[in-house]
């Protein structure tokens, strides 16, 4: 054997053990767990609320994402031990006329008043803030936190001033963009059309601090969020966004932007979303199949459970057939450690996109939150780490748009 052969296998044997087992001794799981659960952690996206319109499903059963698609629930939140976090009010960029606009607007407020709904119905289990300080209280009670954010301003396109609504609803953050431009901002995935925000979307960051809303530049382009992080007033947030550095796609961000979001007392939460951790091959014959599927499914959300199983067997059998890679929870680590290498604790968090198309290989629903505490803690992160990236951030920013909007009246 030639030493260059040898010192291949050496180096392959290397990388198979530091995949294997964390880079330093782990904490004993019952020793993490229990930190874990001192801890108060939030989610900065929830895509819950997708599920909370659907017929016969609610959040107190414990379900299974291979039978219903679902990832987050009641019991698999007390599971993994997340005490809550920011469920989103998502709204799928659709035709950009004013009749449109207004089904988006109905659409979302619907979605807003649902998860109000959600949280009146199960008050035993579940509270409502309006504000940083309500998380530790209503976490104190035993009950699972619920803020609530807007993704994608397609349903307040037409009147920033609609943001006061939703406001008073409960939004305390709202993003820009989502897949497609729309007219306040560009997205990180679409042709640049206002090279970062349109002039509504600048009126629509000084409506944002007027209320005390915290701004997401998750989705939108590079651009966005260089004009967010200059014009805002209080520091700007990614709810689910990815490192470029470690995979270069166009939802991640690069070093030198996130450094300027720490510098201006920004954070990144990063999200498991598998094809923004990982190269995926484009499979032409498996996105017509998929297409096809979703097509012919229709309004997911209306879908009754027999209707649900039979489209999750037909999408699994789409993936089997034209199968790709899958990311696993060390690709996630790999963006996790980045961003704090990159931003430091003090700028990082955790916002997993769970029924939004995240989980992957080893963090697949609500249950395993607690191993990225597990994770942190074997790789030296300290308790005030911890805190810091599972909720103390987030509060921050919260905080910090509570104390600099307009006065009432």
């Amino acid at each position: 054997m030639t030493r260059s052969i040898a010192r291949a296998l050496l180096l392959a044997a290397a990388s198979a053990l530091a995949l294997a087992a964390p880079a330093r001794a782990a904490e004993p799981p019952s020793a993490a767990r229990k930190l874990h659960e001192s801890l108060l952690t939030l989610d900065t996206h929830l895509d819950a609320p997708a599920n909370f319109g659907r017929p016969g499903w609610d959040i107190l059963d414990r379900h299974d994402a291979e039978k219903d698609g679902s990832q987050i629930d009641y019991p698999r939140m007390v599971e993994g031990g997340l005490d809550g976090g920011f469920f989103a009010i998502y709204t799928p960029q659709g035709p950009r006329t004013p009749e449109a606009t207004r089904a988006a607007r109905d659409a979302a407020l619907i979605r807003a008043v649902e998860i109000r709904e959600m949280v009146a119905k199960h008050g035993d289990k579940f509270g409502l803030a309006l504000k940083a300080d309500d998380a530790q209280a209503i976490a104190a009670q035993g009950k699972r936190v619920v803020f609530v954010s807007i993704e994608n301003s397609y349903p307040i396109d037409g009147d920033v001033t609609l943001l006061s609504a939703f406001y008073a609803l409960g939004v305390r953050i709202s993003g820009l963009a989502h897949f497609k431009n729309n007219d306040m901002a560009d997205s990180s995935t679409d042709k640049p059309e206002w090279h970062g925000l349109s002039p509504l979307g600048r009126q629509y960051v000084a409506e944002a601090n007027r209320l005390g809303v915290v701004l997401d530049g998750s989705h939108s382009s590079d651009e966005v969020l260089d004009q967010l992080i200059a014009l805002s007033k209080t520091p700007v947030i990614l709810t689910h966004s990815g490192c470029k550095a470690v995979f270069d796609h166009p939802r991640n961000i690069d070093d030198a932007r996130i450094k300027a979001l720490a510098d201006s007392g920004g954070v990144i939460q990063i999200d498991a979303f598998s094809s923004y951790l990982i190269e995926t091959p484009k499979n032409p014959d498996r996105e017509a199949a998929m297409g096809a599927l979703m097509a012919k499914a229709g309004a997911r959300a209306k879908m009754t459970e027999t209707e649900r199983a039979a489209f999750m067997a037909q999408y699994k059998a789409i993936e089997a057939q034209y199968p790709v890679p899958k990311a696993t929870f060390e690709d996630f680590m790999n963006h996790l450690n980045h961003a704090l290498k990159v931003a430091g604790v003090d700028h990082v968090g955790i916002g997993i996109d769970f029924d939004g198309g995240g989980g992957v290989t080893g963090l697949k629903d609500a249950a395993d939150y607690w191993k990225i505490t597990q994770r942190l803690l074997a790789e030296g992160y300290s308790r005030d780490d911890l805190a810091k990236i599972w909720s103390g951030n987030v509060l921050r920013l919260l905080r910090a748009a509570e104390a600099a909007k307009a006065p009432a009246g």
